[in-house]
């Protein structure tokens, strides 16, 4: 294998890994900064119960997609952060909030949108895995 037939594999888990690092991060922020907390109270969510769901669901996203589960659990985990990501988004929208709270948001969802389309074109072998 030479190195150029690696680069897209490379680039699948360094995409992947950076957006589960986010992921990982807003989980803990979402549970451990007060100021996170109000903000997702702010936007219309209930505070405690709300938050606790969200953060286990992320945490559990980020290992299905990490971990070496079957493809149809990967996928369940890219469409959940998808669901997430645009309530995200709606809710700032809902809010009056400007770029500088819904960007971020698009952003992430960018970033899962590249590892998805990176995942899709390993599992069909469109390159060498």
């Amino acid at each position: 294998m030479n190195s150029d037939s690696r680069i897209p594999r490379q680039t699948y888990w360094l995409v992947t890994g950076v957006f589960s690092v986010m992921m990982l991060f807003t989980a803990y922020a979402q549970w451990s900064i007060p100021v996170v907390a109000q903000e997702i109270s702010r936007l219309g969510f209930p505070a405690y119960h709300f938050r606790l769901e969200l953060c286990i669901a992320k945490v559990l996203g980020v290992l299905a997609l990490l971990l070496p589960v079957p493809s149809r659990l990967k996928e369940w985990a890219y469409a959940g952060f998808a669901i997430v990501l645009v309530s995200a988004v709606i809710a700032h929208l809902a809010m009056g909030d400007g770029p500088d709270k819904y960007l971020w948001p698009v952003g992430f969802g960018a970033a899962l949108a590249f590892s998805y389309i990176l995942f899709c074109k390993r599992a069909v072998g469109t390159y060498p895995a």
